[in-house]
């Protein structure tokens, strides 16, 4: 019974933490648009993009006033489906609260234009976009549109996505910049490299590492691997060329977000182990993804 009741308490803190994630990465998000996108007069990219170029279009050439969040919400609801049906249900809820409040808070709070340098706009706009972004990340869940496709691809052909992400986003921006001007367009896409970098710096979920660790204690190395990341290891037998002495070497690949745990633990169970890590650009066949659900 206190078992189920710690299990039960630890799923409601868990659902509290996503929710409050989300929460704030809404609210970051919708004050980073009305502040520094609208000062420089940016399209971020993405869904949010075509949104605010959708919004462009109507106030430039049709003098109407279109809302925010009506044209957000009908461009999602097909990778909304997607991410139902291929991603998780959970995933989903929390994605679409993340749209809908993001979107109401963009079309409720008030601007505040803190520079009007457009370099500084697009940098530290673009920081602040890839913060919210990563927040939402954290919590399992998407802030819609494109990011909903690059989950999809990640999670299906365990690679990272979001580089291919920023192309489609310079298509969306050579549009924009061919109806409105190419200076905004081109500023836009300073806004959209510095958010993508930055996401790559954060949020390591996607990305890979390999690691070759020659131990004197491969069990015990091993069972920390699979403790920490839930994965396997193949262990080598071999012999050390400059003492001509038999020794294990033990290959893995975790998530690039777990190697500093997962080193730190190896380096307490055997301080004299030799480790080498590797970045892992693909992997194909069995490799355990942690639910997002």
């Amino acid at each position: 019974m206190k078992k189920q009741r710690k299990e039960e308490e630890h799923d409601i803190q868990g659902e509290a933490k996503r929710l409050l994630l989300v929460v704030a990465a809404s609210f970051i998000m919708a004050l980073n648009i009305n502040s520094f996108i609208h000062a420089g007069n940016l399209i971020p990219g993405g869904f949010n993009g075509i949104t605010l170029l959708i919004q462009q279009i109507g106030d430039v050439f049709f003098q109407i006033k279109i809302p925010y969040t009506v044209v957000n919400l009908l461009l999602n609801a097909i990778p909304v489906f997607i991410s139902f049906k291929f991603i998780g249900k959970k995933f989903t809820g929390y994605s679409c609260l993340m749209i809908v409040l993001s979107g109401i808070l963009t079309d409720i709070l008030p601007g505040y234009a803190v520079t009007q340098d457009i370099l500084l706009v697009c940098v530290f706009g673009g920081i602040i976009n890839a913060f919210a972004i990563s927040l939402c990340l954290f919590a399992h869940a998407t802030s819609g549109g494109t990011d909903f496709i690059a989950i999809f691809f990640s999670e299906k052909y365990g690679i990272d996505t979001w580089n291919y992400i920023f192309v489609g986003n310079v298509l969306i921006l050579l549009i924009a910049g061919a109806l409105f001007g190419w200076t905004e367009a081109l500023y836009s896409i300073i806004f959209q490299f510095t958010s993508t970098q930055v996401l790559h710096q954060i949020y390591k979920h996607y990305q890979k590492e390999t690691l070759f660790i020659i131990t004197e204690k491969p069990e015990e190395v091993y069972v920390e691997i699979k403790n920490i990341t839930n994965h396997d290891a193949t262990l080598f037998k071999g012999i050390g060329c400059y003492k001509k002495q038999e020794c294990n070497m033990l290959y893995s690949v975790v998530g690039r977000d777990e190697i500093r745990k997962v080193v730190a633990k190896i380096r307490e169970v055997d301080d004299h182990a030799f480790i080498n890590t590797m970045k892992t650009e693909q992997i194909t066949g069995r490799f355990y993804k942690r639910p997002n659900d």
